[in-house]
C-alpha cells in the first residue's frame, strides 16, 4: 500500500471510532452526565483544549478513542456523575455508541443504494452459462424462502447463500402466481482458504431507482448486513470459521487500504463505492460487537444496568469492577492475538 492508501485507511478507521464515541458523548450531554474528556486516538496528546467542563483531545496513535464520563463513587453526591444518573439515561449513554455506528452504516448504504444503476429484487431474471440451479428454478421465479428463512430482496438471497453449508437448498418461490416448494435445489460450491461458498448462478431482476425504493433497499440491506455480522459471530463460536481468521486493527486497516488500492485501479467512483460498503460493514460489526453481553463491553455494562433495574439497587461497585477488569484483560488478549494473526498474514 502506498502512503495515500495508508492515510485513507487510517482516516476511515478513525471515523468509525469517532462516530462511536460521539454517540456516547452526545447521549451523555443530553442526559446531563458530566463528560471529563472526549478523545480521538490513544497515547500522548497532540492537540488538547477545554470547552466548558470537557477537555477535547487528539492523541498520537490513531487507534481507538474514548468518552470519559465522571463515574463517581458509591458515596459520591455529584448529581451529574454517571453512577448517579437515572437508569434510562445511563443505558442510553452506553447504547448510543453502537446506535451511531448502525446509523453510519445505514447512511452509507443509502448512498450506495442511490448510486446503483438498478435496485435488485428477489426475482430471477436469467441464468449464467453453466448454471445448475435452473434444473429446479425458472426465469421469472420470485424467491420467498431459502431453507425456511424469509427473503425479500437480492441482498437477502445473497445472505442466505453465504450461510449455506452445502450447495443443496430448500427453496420456496412464487411461480405463475402460486407458491411452489422446491427441494434439493443444487448449486456449485467454491472453496476459498478452506471455507466452502455457494456460487450464485443467476441474475436478479432490477427496478428503477425512486426515493422510496432507495430507502427501502437501504433498510433491507442494513438488515442483511446485521444478519451477516451476527451469523459470522455464530460461525466463530461454532467453529465454522477458525480463530486465525479474526482480524485486529492492523487487519481492518489493511482491508480498508486494500479496498482503496483496488478502487484506485478501477476508477474513483467504483473505489469510493467499494470503500463505503466496507466501512458500513465494519461499522455494523463494531456496533454489534460492542452490544454483546460480555464484561467491559457496552453490552456487558448494560447487563449490569438490567440487573440493577430488577434488583432496584445497583450491583456493588467492587463486583462490577472485578468482572469488567477480567473482561478487559480477556479483550486485550483477544486484540493481541488478532494483531499477531494480522502480522503473520503480512509475511
Amino acid at each position: 500500500m502506498g502512503p495515500l492508501t495508508i492515510i485513507i485507511a487510517f482516516l476511515a478507521f478513525s471515523l468509525l471510532i469517532f462516530v462511536h464515541e460521539l454517540g456516547h458523548f452526545l447521549a451523555a450531554k443530553w442526559g446531563g452526565i458530566q463528560v471529563n474528556e472526549f478523545a480521538l486516538g490513544m497515547g500522548p496528546k497532540i492537540i488538547s483544549f477545554v470547552r466548558g467542563e470537557t477537555r477535547y483531545s487528539l492523541r498520537l496513535f490513531p487507534i481507538g478513542g474514548f468518552c470519559a464520563m465522571e463515574d463517581g463513587e458509591e458515596d459520591d453526591e455529584n448529581p451529574r456523575a454517571f453512577n448517579n444518573a437515572n437508569l434510562h439515561k445511563r443505558a442510553l449513554a452506553l447504547a448510543a455508541g453502537s446506535a451511531m455506528n448502525l446509523l453510519l452504516g445505514f447512511i452509507l448504504l443509502v448512498i450506495l443504494s442511490a448510486n446503483l444503476h438498478l435496485i435488485g429484487t428477489n426475482q430471477i431474471n436469467r441464468f449464467h452459462e453453466g448454471a445448475t440451479s435452473n434444473k429446479w428454478l425458472m426465469e421469472g421465479d420470485v424467491i420467498t424462502r431459502i431453507n425456511g428463512n424469509r427473503v425479500r430482496t437480492s441482498n437477502d438471497v445473497i445472505y442466505q447463500f453465504s450461510r449455506a453449508r452445502s450447495g443443496v437448498l430448500e427453496m420456496e418461490v412464487i411461480r405463475d402466481g402460486e407458491r411452489t416448494q422446491l427441494s434439493g435445489v443444487t448449486f456449485q460450491m467454491r472453496e476459498i482458504e478452506g471455507v466452502s461458498f455457494l456460487i450464485n448462478d443467476f441474475i436478479f431482476v432490477g427496478v428503477e431507482l425512486t426515493p422510496g425504493n432507495v430507502m427501502t433497499n437501504a433498510v433491507n440491506w442494513t438488515s442483511s448486513v446485521i444478519r451477516l455480522v451476527w451469523g459470522s459471530l455464530v460461525d466463530l463460536v461454532t467453529g465454522r470459521f477458525g480463530f486465525n481468521q479474526i482480524s485486529g486493527p492492523i487487519g481492518v486497516t489493511g482491508a480498508i487500504g486494500g479496498a482503496v488500492a483496488s478502487g484506485l485501479e478501477t476508477g474513483f467512483r467504483e473505489g469510493m463505492m467499494q470503500l463505503m460498503y466496507l466501512i458500513s460493514l465494519i461499522s455494523v460489526n463494531l456496533a454489534i460487537f460492542n452490544l454483546l453481553p460480555f464484561p467491559a463491553l457496552d453490552g456487558g455494562r448494560l447487563i449490569f444496568l438490567g440487573i440493577e433495574g430488577i434488583r432496584r439497587k445497583p450491583v456493588p461497585a467492587k463486583y462490577e469492577t472485578v468482572v469488567n477488569a477480567v473482561g478487559f484483560l480477556l479483550l486485550i488478549g483477544l486484540a493481541i492475538a488478532a494483531t499477531v494473526n494480522d502480522v503473520f498474514r503480512l509475511f
